[in-house]
């Protein structure tokens, strides 16, 4: 028996493995999340997450928050989205090590060889250990790729001289390190309320992660999800869908 499947076996009695989740109508990638907000330090204007009150679950927005999380809506609104994605932070989070991330890591998620795996439509990379088991697996992996919107940039420039071809990073403007977006001349992502704010920015709308995996030039994301009531973002949502526009992914 090889040493993987000897891991494998013993990681299965000790231990459950990490969840990820089929393509599905809006991402057609492979992808894989933890829970949203509280896995993400660096995270400022976005900041909401799930959390349990009566037995219920709601939506809380943070002080700062002006565009609630899309991801986080959906914590609040579905039980297996919600079920998944505290499995895996909590089973993330209980790692002691960088090796330990990423065998947990490696056992758990499949080899896609050439198709694009999306890390993180809820979450974000919670620490540097937790950012370096990526890295590791990417690094082992050079047939599969990987990609991901970060507002972790600290993590990320601590390992600039070392990320892999394979290892897609794109830094999502709205975080507490923006500042070094501009100053390690990262590719970035802006969520935009309108199409017409995205053409003044000379930013190009992503509907399908497409901009984001094959492209390296800065573009926009165009808002999506539901949002507080009352807050500029929801007038603006509501309007757009008065128009009959689309809005969010879209796979146009």
């Amino acid at each position: 028996m090889n040493t993987q499947n000897s891991l494998c076996i013993v990681h299965k009695i000790c231990k459950p493995l990490l969840r990820w989740s089929k393509s599905n109508r809006k991402i057609d990638y492979n992808n894989f999340s933890i829970l949203s907000g509280y896995s993400c330090p660096a995270c400022i204007i976005f900041k909401s997450k799930a959390v349990i009150k009566n037995n219920t679950r709601e939506i809380l927005d943070s002080k700062h928050t002006k565009i609630r999380c899309y991801s986080a809506s959906q914590e609040v609104q579905y039980d297996d989205t919600y079920n998944q994605r505290k499995h895996n932070f909590d089973l993330l989070k209980a790692c002691k090590s960088v090796n330990e991330i990423y065998n947990l890591l490696d056992i758990s998620i499949p080899k896609i060889k050439f198709s694009p795996f999306r890390i993180h439509i809820g979450g974000d990379f919670f620490n540097q250990r937790y950012f370096d088991g990526w890295l590791k697996l990417a690094l082992k992996n050079p047939k599969c790729f990987y990609y991901t919107y970060t507002k972790s940039l600290n993590y990320w420039i601590n390992r600039l001289d070392v990320i892999p071809d394979n290892f897609k990073l794109v830094a999502s403007v709205g975080g507490r390190y923006d500042n070094l977006i501009d100053k390690y001349n990262l590719i970035s992502a802006t969520v935009v309320f309108t199409e017409s704010q995205a053409e003044k920015m000379g930013l190009e709308i992503d509907h399908d992660d497409s901009i984001a995996i094959e492209n390296d030039r800065n573009f926009a994301l165009d808002i999506h999800g539901v949002q507080s009531k009352g807050s500029y973002a929801s007038k603006i949502v509501s309007l757009r869908k008065r128009n009959g526009e689309k809005i969010g992914y879209s796979k146009r």
